[in-house]
């Protein structure tokens, strides 16, 4: 039996998982988004982003189980 090997933007848990601390994080922060919002949310999430992506990343790669295709 061949196993199947998802790339990580195909996992729901991945996806679901940034969404929920950069909402969060967002929260915490005090934004709310509207349309003058656009280009400081831009750059808070990119910055956040940043380093929780990496952090996740790191993680994600030491406690995997099954290899990247």
């Amino acid at each position: 039996m061949q196993s199947y090997v998802k790339p990580w933007y195909a996992s729901k848990a991945v996806w679901g998982g940034i969404i929920a601390i950069a909402s969060a994080a967002l929260g915490t922060a005090g934004y709310t988004i509207g349309p003058e919002d656009a280009e400081t949310l831009s750059v808070l999430l990119a910055s956040i982003g940043s380093g929780i992506g990496s952090l996740i990343a790191i993680y994600g790669r030491v406690t995997a189980k099954k290899a990247i295709g």
